[in-house]
């Protein structure tokens, strides 16, 4: 599957869970809230980061939503990026290590060797020290309910 298929298809499956709500009773606001059976994303977390009209979430809104998850400003420059291995690599791993950790690792490793990494560098490390070595001993809370592969 080519990176922008898996993109859309997690925006298929962002906007399947949202599908699941069902209204439930809070008697301490004495209103109804969504409660969400979801299998691929924690939409609470979703709809309260990003401020999600749970009554109007459309498919248009779900790749909206994954291209910010991804890194990207909208759907349409997510579609336009030249590369998007690493955005997927990051997407993919954002409970180990988040962009802008990333970003200071590389900034790093690029001062200490005195040379800008390209893309394929980056992705090359990336792999090694976060999906191979797992170097960094953090837990980042992820909008993924589990890891995909």
């Amino acid at each position: 599957m080519n990176t922008i298929d898996y993109f859309k298809l997690q925006a298929k499956n962002l906007h399947r869970d949202f599908k699941t709500k069902t209204p439930v009773f809070d008697a301490v606001i004495k209103d109804y809230l969504y409660a969400y059976k979801s299998k691929y994303f924690d939409i609470e977390m979703i709809v309260s980061d990003f401020n999600i009209d749970e009554e109007n979430f459309s498919l248009m809104n779900a790749q909206h939503i994954i291209a910010k998850i991804a890194n990207f400003d909208s759907w349409a420059a997510l579609l336009k990026a030249s590369s998007l291995e690493l955005a997927k690599l990051l997407y993919d791993y954002q409970d180990r290590i988040d962009l802008i950790g990333w970003q200071f690792y590389i900034a790093d490793a690029q001062a200490m060797n005195e040379t800008k990494l390209d893309a394929e560098i980056q992705i090359d490390i990336f792999k090694q020290v976060v999906v191979e070595e797992n170097i960094f001993d953090t837990v980042i809370e992820s909008y993924l309910l589990k890891h995909y592969d």
